[in-house]
C-alpha cells in the first residue's frame, strides 16, 4: 500500500553516499542543485525534449568510456547557468575528487539547466560562486523542496501563454516497494501544467478558456524556455545501459505528471546514479526499480507545485 504521506520531504531519506545541496539567490528568484554521488558510482541520463540546453551529456552516451560523474548540477539561467559547473569543478578539485590523471584530477560534471530569466527582478546570471556553495551546503539529508535552488525561479502551464504561467519549483520523492527503493528530485519549469493522478490539475495555465487543442505558441513567444528536469537516485551493481533504463523510466514518470509533457518547446532530461552495492549486498532488481523510478518522479513533479 503507498504511503499517502511520502511527498513530504521529512518521510523521505536519501540513498546511502549521495548528498544533496542548494544555492537559492536572495530574493528567490534563481538559484542552482547539486547532487554528489558516492565513488564508484554509474551514471546516465535520457533527454526527451527537443530543445536542451546541457553540458557534459555526451560522456553519458552508451558508446562512450566514461561511466563514473563527481557531481550532478541542476541550474537556472538558461545557458549562463552552464557557467555555475565550474563552481562546481573547483570545489572538487580542491578536494582531491575527480577522473585521476598524470597532470590533474579531473571532476566529470554534467550540467542542465532552465530558463527562468523572466522571473528576475533584475540581472541574475549564475556564477561559479553558486554552483560552489550548493557543494557547500550539500548534506546527507532530504533538501528543501519548493522554490528553491534550481526551481526557484520555475514556473508551469505556459502552453496557452507565458502571461497565464503559474509557480513552479524542485521537488523530492522516495518509493520504496519489497526492499528496492529510489529518490527523485525533479525541477519542474514545464509548458505544460502539472497534473495528479486522477487527471486534476494541480499547478497549470490560468487561461480562461484554456483548450490542449490550441496550437502551440510560435517559437517567437514559446520556444525554447521550458523544460523539466529529473534526477533518479538508486543503489545496486549496474552497467551504464541499465542506469540508462532506469533514466529512461524516471522520464516516463514526467510523461504521466505534466500535460502536454516532452512538447518541442521543452528542453527535458532525466539523468540517473546508481551507487555501487557492497558484494555481499543481493542483487538489485532492475525491472523493480524501474517501476519505483517513474512512481517516484512523477510524485517529485507534482511535490514541485504542491503547497502542504
Amino acid at each position: 500500500m503507498r504511503d499517502p504521506f511520502a511527498w513530504y520531504p521529512h518521510r523521505i531519506e536519501l540513498i546511502a553516499g549521495f548528498s544533496v545541496g542548494h544555492f537559492t539567490l536572495p530574493g528567490g528568484e534563481s538559484g542552482c542543485t547539486v547532487i554528489l554521488p558516492p565513488p564508484g558510482n554509474v551514471a546516465a541520463y535520457d533527454m526527451r525534449g527537443s530543445s536542451p540546453g546541457s553540458r557534459e551529456l555526451s560522456s553519458l552516451d552508451l558508446e562512450r568510456r566514461a561511466t563514473e560523474v563527481h557531481a550532478i548540477l541542476l541550474t537556472g539561467g538558461s545557458v549562463f547557468g552552464l557557467h555555475a559547473a565550474d563552481g562546481v569543478v573547483a570545489w572538487l578539485e580542491e578536494r582531491g575528487v575527480g577522473y585521476r590523471t598524470e597532470v590533474a584530477t579531473i571532476p566529470i560534471v554534467p550540467a542542465a539547466v532552465i530558463f527562468d530569466l523572466a522571473a528576475a527582478r533584475g540581472p541574475a546570471r549564475p556564477s561559479p560562486a553558486w554552483g560552489y556553495a550548493a557543494c557547500t551546503a550539500a548534506g546527507a539529508a532530504m533538501p528543501r523542496s519548493g522554490r528553491v535552488g534550481a526551481g526557484a525561479g520555475a514556473t508551469v502551464g505556459k502552453w496557452a501563454g507565458r502571461e497565464f504561467r503559474a509557480r513552479g519549483g524542485l521537488g523530492v520523492a522516495g518509493a520504496e516497494r519489497d526492499g528496492a527503493r529510489v529518490v527523485a528530485i525533479a525541477v519542474v519549469n514545464a509548458l505544460g501544467d502539472v497534473i495528479d493522478a486522477d487527471g486534476r490539475v494541480l499547478a497549470g495555465t490560468s487561461a480562461p478558456d484554456p483548450r490542449f487543442q490550441r496550437p502551440a505558441p510560435p517559437p517567437a513567444v514559446g520556444a525554447p524556455l521550458n523544460t523539466v528536469l529529473g534526477v533518479v537516485l538508486a543503489a545496486g551493481s549496474f552497467e551504464k545501459s541499465q542506469v540508462r533504463f532506469l533514466a529512461a523510466r524516471g522520464s516516463d514518470g514526467v510523461t504521466q505528471s505534466v500535460r502536454p509533457a516532452h512538447t518541442r518547446y521543452d528542453g527535458d532530461v532525466t539523468f540517473a546514479v546508481a551507487a555501487a552495492q557492497p558484494e555481499a549486498a543481493p542483487p538489485a532488481d532492475l525491472d523493480a526499480l524501474g517501476m519505483l523510478a517513474t512512481e517516484a518522479m512523477a510524485a517529485a513533479v507534482r511535490n514541485a507545485v504542491r503547497r502542504p
